[in-house]
């Protein structure tokens, strides 16, 4: 499970064997709806042909603030937003699309059968401390992951069998099976490189190998970085940027308006209009792997019934819904975003259709239906008061219960021992990228069971090209989409307001990722 500027769920990579789940960091701010994340520090704000000030420090706004430093053992998406790129590498990287990118390997090659994989190194890298950075330090760092249950994201590298180094500038990394998602793992916190030797406190402290260091962390406050003038690669374009925490959308606001910020993220898409119009201010709109997501309890009826779980879908006018929220959305018909490998179009599936909603109810016996909504109440009652709504104009009286987060991860996420949870309909954010194994775990709450769908995620997982797993997850996609066991409301799309002057920041994904080394300030 994992947290951003919300509550969101999410099992990253999946295997019909085993599950990662991101635990819970802290919940954040009640009406923040809009989240991202990006890795490639592509980006951008207003544009300046004045020459940039590599002096300057760059104030950012950011909502959710890590509980504590340590990248191996904390969890929460907060710290990976801010450490991960700028502090921490990793053997490869992300783009703002989620695409693979080297970074603390020059290099890399796969083997044809998908069991080796081999990593040349980039030469001159130094840690903080400014000790060299060895294939003996990356070996160390991945065999600690794949040995040490506690630490995050430690089943990313089950299928990896052996960690070595044939030369000095060498890693190689052998496989039990192929895996399509290990380069994608590594580009996260399994992948990253720490010295081997460092003894700093990783709980207040960082010792990476990235274009910024880590100068202070005031707790309940700000963190700040500053240049690494011994960077290996190209210097950062500025001299520090300080990361401001602000829980209230308002208080965020309040920050761009008066300059305390030169950028906000996540600002929330109801209090968007109050910066417009400003001539030093431009909002950017990014995307993002939020998927809001109206989940059906598939174990229990009226739910295992094909028909009622398609009406409902046909009974929502997701358009309408994105519009009531301030716009800050796009529709998905299917378990996919678009950023995410075996992403296809699926708007057609179940659309909007109330008068075939209506026939599809009569069909199944159930013109008189009640139903039960439970989402955490950090989510805006905005969500509830729309689908009650469109869900009455086909017969159905929707009573929603909004709770807090703790009672809602024992109401409906943790599936008791007798299997069958008892939530009828519930909705929250699965943020996570690359977590359509979800959809593979009949063990998960959705509680949705289908063969099919799960030996073509297992065939994609194991499979030795990006092509081959790509359509695999589209036929798997296509018949969840086709089974209806969920409505997916809606793809967030992220709010960034940029102050003039500004280039070089991400757009994208920022909640998830904020690579800054081509930050610049005029």
């Amino acid at each position: 499970m994992r947290l951003s500027q919300r509550p969101a769920l999410g099992s990253g990579r999946l295997s019909v064997a085993r599950r990662r789940l991101l635990p819970l960091a802290a919940v954040a701010a009640a009406t923040a709806l809009v989240l991202a994340g990006c890795t490639s520090g592509a980006g951008g704000g207003n544009g300046s042909s004045t020459k940039p000030d590599t002096g300057a420090t760059v104030n950012v706004g950011l909502v959710l603030e890590p509980t504590d430093l340590d990248i191996r053992t904390t969890s929460g998406i907060a710290l990976e937003q801010v450490l991960i790129d700028n502090v921490y590498q990793g053997l490869v990287g992300r783009t703002s699309t989620n695409g693979i990118v080297n970074v603390l390997a020059k290099s890399h090659t796969i083997s044809t059968d998908g069991l080796t994989y081999t990593f040349t190194l980039q030469q001159g890298v130094k840690f903080d401390d400014g000790a060299a950075m060895t294939a003996a330090d990356v070996v160390w760092s991945l065999e600690q992951v794949k040995d040490t249950p506690t630490f995050q994201n430690t089943a990313d590298l089950a299928d990896v069998t052996s960690i070595s180094s044939p030369s000095a500038d060498t890693v190689q990394l052998k496989l039990k099976q192929p895996d399509s998602g290990l380069l994608w793992a590594l580009s996260g916190r399994a992948g990253l490189v720490l010295e081997k030797a460092a003894t700093n406190d990783l709980k207040t402290t960082a010792n990476g190998t990235g274009p910024y260091k880590l100068q202070n962390w005031k707790q309940g406050d700000s963190i700040h970085l500053v240049r690494n003038s011994a960077y290996w690669g190209k210097k950062a374009k500025v001299a520090g940027v300080v990361f401001k925490y602000y829980t209230s959308p308002s208080a965020a606001i309040n920050a761009v308006q008066s300059g305390d910020v030169d950028v906000q993220t996540a600002v929330d898409p109801t209090l968007s209009a109050q910066l417009k119009g400003s001539s030093d201010i431009a909002l950017k709109t990014g995307k993002t792997t939020d998927k809001y997501t109206l989940a059906f309890n598939n174990k229990v009826a009226p739910f295992t019934d094909i028909r009622v779980r398609k009406a409902i879908r046909e009974a929502i006018d997701t358009k309408a819904l994105i519009k009531a929220l301030g716009g800050a959305g796009v529709r998905q018909g299917g378990p996919i975003p678009e950023l995410d490998p075996g992403y296809e179009n699926l708007d057609s599936v179940d659309a909007y259709d109330p008068a075939n909603a209506k026939k599809l109810l009569k069909e199944a016996g159930k013109t008189d239906l009640t139903l039960t909504l439970e989402y955490p109440n950090i989510y805006p009652a905005s969500i509830g008061d729309v689908l009650t709504t469109q869900l009455k104009a086909v017969g159905i009286t929707l009573k929603v219960k909004q709770v807090d987060f703790t009672t809602w991860l024992n109401d409906v996420f943790t599936v008791p021992k007798t299997g069958l949870p008892t939530y009828q309909l519930s909705m929250v954010d699965h943020a996570e990228s690359h977590d359509f194994g979800e959809w593979a775990d009949p063990s998960y709450y959705f509680g949705y069971d289908n063969k099919e769908v799960q030996t073509l995620y297992a065939e994609s997982q194991t499979a030795t090209t990006q092509a081959e797993a790509d359509a695999k997850l589209r036929q798997a996609a296509k018949i969840v989409a086709d089974d209806a066991p969920a409505e997916w409301l809606y793809t967030a799309t992220t709010i960034t307001a940029i102050h003039s002057g500004i280039t070089g920041f991400p757009t994208s994904s920022t909640s998830a990722r904020l690579n800054l080394a081509n930050l610049a300030k005029s």
